[in-house]
Parts: C-alpha cells; structure tokens; sequence
C-alpha cells in the first residue's frame, strides 16, 4: 500500500468530534484501566455522543465478552449496547468461519469472549486437543490462565491443525501497570511449537473489517493509546487517528515512530475529540505549535520557547519525523522532552 509519508501532526479548525461520523475508540488505556474509568473520559465520550458522534467500542482484548464490555461501560456512565463493542474475538471467529465446515470444533485457548465469539458463527468450542477439534484459537484468558491450556494448544497444533490468534499485544494496561497480554501468551505456543498463527486483531485487516462491517462508519476516527496496534491499524485501514497519552505510549516512543505507526492527531486523553487540533508550521529550519518551535540538531532535538507542553511535543512530532523520513528518528529527544515534562 503506498501512502503519503505523515512528516507532522495535522490541524483542525472543527471539532474532531464535528469532522468524523464514528469514533472507533480502544478501550484499555483510552476509556479504562483495570476497572475504572481514565480521567476525563467519561464526560468526553458523553459530550461527543450528544453532538452526534457515534461511539463504538474496539479491542484487542478476547477475554470479555461484548455484553460483559457494554455493562461495564455502562456502570462507569458510559451508555453502551453490546452492539457498540467490537472485539478481536469477533473477527477471529469470522475469519476461523470462513476456513472451516459450519459446525466444526475449535480448540480454545482463552476466555469467555472467544467462546460466544465462536458460537455466534455457528462454531463449537472445545477444551481438548483430543475433543477432535479442526483448529486451534487463542486470546487473552486474563491472569488466572492454566498454564495446561497452552500445553493443549501445543498437542493439537503438533497434529497439524491451523493455529489463529486473536491478537498479539505483548502487554495490557491494568490498574497496577503493564502486564503480559496475549502476545506474551502467544510466544510460549509459538516458541513450544515453531508454528506461526494466523492473527485476526489490531492492527491487521481481519480487525478493520469487522469494526466497518458491524458499524458501518463512513469517516471514522481510530482512537487509542498504542502505536502498533491502533494507529498502526488506522494506517492499513486508511483511516485518521487521534493518540491519546493515557496508555502505553510516552512521549519518545511518540517521536521515534516510523511512518506507518504516526498518528493523524495527539493529545493528552478523550477532551481531544471535543476540541479542534493546532496547526504544525514549518518556521525556517523547524516547526512552530503554540509557542514553541522545534528543529531537529546534529545529534539531537532543539526545543524553544513556551506555552502548553502538547503543544510542544507536536512540534517535535514533526521534527522528528521530517528528519526520519519513513523510518524511526534516532535522534535524541530526552532533554527536550523533559523540559515539556513529558
């Protein structure tokens, strides 16, 4: 796919929230970590479902189900249907459905979201690889996992039967930090076995499909908090992408983005989608947010001025990315950085 390399973080005299019909809006580390609900968004997502926009729910995470997911949200005060939710367990058993005989028996290594993903294809999951099962699927299972479920996976991938994955994040946000996600999970299979699974999740077309598929959005907007799965997903779909900083991503991995992984806008959480983007301007050898300008050294990223530090980190955005190209800026970002206090 050939697309124009993003060298800054666009503008927008609108409104996101006016200038996209849908927010496809990642959960964990956008609208939730662990069990409750990040600063600001509650009161963001209700404010842009008022104006109009609507809200759909996507993620890399099998383990819950939609119904589970809506509820959830919905206790947090975000009003959601199950209809709203969209999850890699879904589009992993679309694409398992579309290889397989109509009722056949699938392996499942995971959670209580593969297995209602499954059935709602007219699929049936078993929890043996001697239950004669066609295929094997694995997502995220949640911390309490048996560590048998992958030795299960392992006998039955050992026969020669076709392995999927729902997703491969190697980490998941939660209330305590950074824990191992599914990604982890998937490299002790893939290790034990020297197989490779056919992956349906973020940032991967299966994924895209099915969000378009169950939403039917026109102009949607990605949003998340990670570059290698929701704006690396947005990038393959050709779609626009806000970055909001309240998950995995800091302000160097940010900078050092190659291409394909360079959102369309950035901003600190959800207020984002209700607010216009400052224009980035080329000012002679660098580029000009607010007050600040930034230009990209010899060795490193220069960062003068003032004003708001978001408004600073765009400017390095494009310095950074300008000076990388379609590659990842090597260039150091610390200092400057650290005077934004970021």
């Amino acid at each position: 796919m050939s697309q124009t390399v993003r060298t800054r973080p666009e503008g927008s005299a609108r409104p996101l929230s006016e200038g996209y019909d849908t927010a496809l809006l990642d959960l964990d580390g956008v609208v939730y970590a662990g069990g409750s609900a990040i600063a600001h968004a509650v009161e963001s997502l209700g404010a842009a479902r008022a104006g109009g926009m609507h809200l759909a729910y996507v993620t890399n995470n099998a383990l819950r189900t939609p119904d589970a997911v809506a509820a959830h949200l919905t206790e947090l005060g975000i009003p959601a249907e199950a209809s709203d939710v969209i999850t890699s367990a879904q589009a992993v058993a679309r694409l398992i459905g579309e290889q397989v005989p109509a009722g056949a028996r699938v392996l499942v290594v995971g959670g209580e979201g593969l297995r209602v993903a499954l059935r709602e294809r007219g699929l049936v999951p078993v929890e043996s690889a001697d239950d004669d099962p066609v295929a094997v699927v694995q997502g995220y299972g949640g911390p309490e996992l048996p560590w048998g479920r992958f030795a299960e996976a392992c006998y039955a991938i050992a026969r020669g039967l076709p392995w999927f994955a729902s997703n491969t994040d190697l980490t998941i946000p939660g209330a305590r930090g950074i824990a191992p996600g599914n990604g982890a999970a998937v490299e002790v299979v893939r290790i034990a076995t020297g197989a490779e699974p056919e992956v349906a999740g973020k940032p991967l077309p299966p994924m895209h499909r099915e969000t378009i598929l169950r939403t039917g959005a026109e102009r949607p907007l990605v949003v998340g908090d990670r570059l290698d799965t929701d704006i690396e997903g947005a990038f393959n779909g050709e779609v626009d992408s806000l970055l909001v900083l309240t998950g995995v991503t800091d302000g160097a991995q940010l900078l050092a983005a190659p291409s394909h992984q360079r959102p369309t806008y950035v901003d600190a959480d959800l207020r984002g989608l209700l607010t216009g983007q400052p224009d980035v301007a080329a000012a002679g050898d660098g580029f000009r947010c607010g007050g600040w300008t930034a230009t990209a050294g010899k060795d490193r990223l220069e960062l003068e001025g003032d004003g708001e530090a978001l408004d600073g980190l765009r400017a390095l955005c494009a310095a950074a990315w300008t000076a990388a190209g379609e590659g990842s800026c090597e260039l150091d970002g610390a200092k400057a950085l650290a005077r934004l206090g970021l």
